[in-house]
């Protein structure tokens, strides 16, 4: 088994959530994401199975869609978009999340770029994947600040999309709507309960000994690092050429 970065885990975690999606979006600032559906892609690719299809918004190679978010927000709301990523500034036990700032809208003493179309997107997408890097108490909050995106809502709503899972650099959770609450699935190499417990500042259910998230095999790093990487540099070439550098700095085993 070859060594595997941290990333690559996240980016593998990623492509095994999307399994069973026909269409899956992708922001213009989520080179992970973006891998994690092109890692999948090319998976199926290679046993002939049906192929999925990635709409990245900013790529013009990955990107079916001329008129850019106008037509994401149409096709979505058509129920031709099975799976979505969301970040957050912060993100809260109940999978609200917040793209405005910190503090007491509208006297925020920090403020993000916003909520754009956050809302509609995770009441219409089924599967939206929350996606942050970053784990840290400033993050992930007992209660977010300003909700920009509800993660549940009231009995008589419709609503057809929201969060499924939360995957961060420590741990992979999948979120309960019927509690509503996160569940740590898994932990990533490297990190145990307690550090996440002491990082999040929502609580959670897990078992007594979570398992660890699955590493990748020799060939899903294979494509990963090849034809992945490729296909990525079109988007994001310097999250591939940071990818290629690091990867080219592992030890040989």
């Amino acid at each position: 088994m070859s060594q595997v970065l941290p990333r690559e885990i996240l980016i593998c975690t990623i492509a095994r959530l999307l399994e069973g999606v026909r269409h899956v979006a992708v922001g213009a600032s989520s080179p992970m994401p973006a891998a994690g559906a092109m890692l999948l892609r090319a998976m199926k690719e290679q046993v002939g199975a049906a192929p999925i299809r990635i709409s990245i918004l900013g790529s013009v190679e990955h990107n079916f869609f001329t008129n850019g978010s106008t037509e994401l927000f149409d096709c979505a709301g058509q129920g031709r978009i099975d799976a979505f990523f969301l970040g957050g500034g912060q993100i809260d036990g109940q999978a609200n999340v917040n793209l405005v700032g910190v503090g007491d809208y509208p006297q925020s003493i920090v403020r993000w770029p916003g909520s754009f179309g956050a809302a509609y997107l995770y009441f219409v997408v089924p599967r939206v994947i929350l996606f942050r890097e970053e784990h840290s108490p400033r993050v992930f909050v007992e209660k977010v600040d300003f909700i920009s995106a509800p993660g549940t809502s009231d009995p008589g709503i419709h609503r057809t999309g929201g969060p499924y899972a939360l995957l961060t650099s420590k741990g992979l959770f999948q979120f309960d709507k019927t509690r509503p609450g996160f569940t740590l699935e898994s932990v990533h190499p490297g990190h145990d309960l307690d550090e996440i417990r002491a990082a999040t500042g929502f609580d959670f259910l897990h078992d007594a000994a979570p398992p660890v998230t699955a590493t990748p095999d020799n060939a899903m790093l294979a494509l990963l690092r090849g034809r992945v990487l490729d296909e990525l540099e079109e988007t994001y070439p310097a999250f591939a050429a940071e990818m290629r550098r690091d990867g080219a700095a592992l030890p040989v085993l």
